[in-house]
């Protein structure tokens, strides 16, 4: 009697040991899913717009830079005429449609932030691009009297938080593969500024 006992005991343990490695292992799949969907489609292009945006913006501010080396919109002497049609120009072209781009990540994928939330930085984004679409409109019908949105950008807080949680996830989704070393913070942060 004693034999079935510990025989059957040790198969009810075998198998709780088995259910509940199974669970966890389902558990850590379902986590990598979210991670990579996260990454995927909210995270990742969120990011890549932010810095595609941000190095066009740069190189913009270097070719109209004046002698102190400020753009334009930053500097004591208004721009030009020149200048303000080459600004709608790459408004038109480029930032506008990124920004659009961006916001319309935020708005159709806001259920895979990390936050509870949403991060103050997201919302002024998607207050941003609004203001430049008025803007825009309005240059559509030949009215030039504004150049920037009426609501500023939100540039340093939303590209800290962007890739605050873009490393985050790099960070776990490697933990989740199984990877002995996930990417340092530094690793990240020196990719991102290339």
């Amino acid at each position: 009697m004693a034999t079935v006992i510990v025989t059957v005991g040790l198969a009810f343990i075998g198998y709780l040991a088995t259910y509940l490695n199974g669970l966890r292992l389902a558990q850590r799949q379902a986590r990598l899913t979210r991670v990579n969907q996260q990454l995927s489609d909210f995270y990742g292009p969120l990011f890549a717009l932010m810095e595609a945006n941000g190095r066009t913006y740069d190189t913009w501010s270097a070719k109209y830079a004046r002698p102190d080396g400020r753009d334009p919109f930053r500097h004591d002497t208004p721009p030009t005429e020149q200048e303000l049609a080459e600004w709608r120009t790459w408004a038109t072209t480029v930032f506008i449609p990124n920004i659009q781009a961006m916001r319309d990540v935020v708005v159709t994928k806001a259920d895979l932030l990390i936050e509870e939330e949403m991060p103050q930085a997201l919302l002024q984004l998607c207050a941003h691009v609004s203001g430049y679409e008025i803007t825009a409109a309005r240059w559509a019908r030949g009215n030039y009297e504004e150049h920037l949105s009426v609501i500023s950008f939100p540039g340093r807080a939303l590209r800290e938080h962007i890739r605050d949680r873009f490393t985050q996830l790099k960070r776990e989704q490697a933990r989740l593969l199984g990877h002995s070393r996930a990417p340092s913070r530094n690793r990240w942060t020196s990719f991102i500024s290339r």
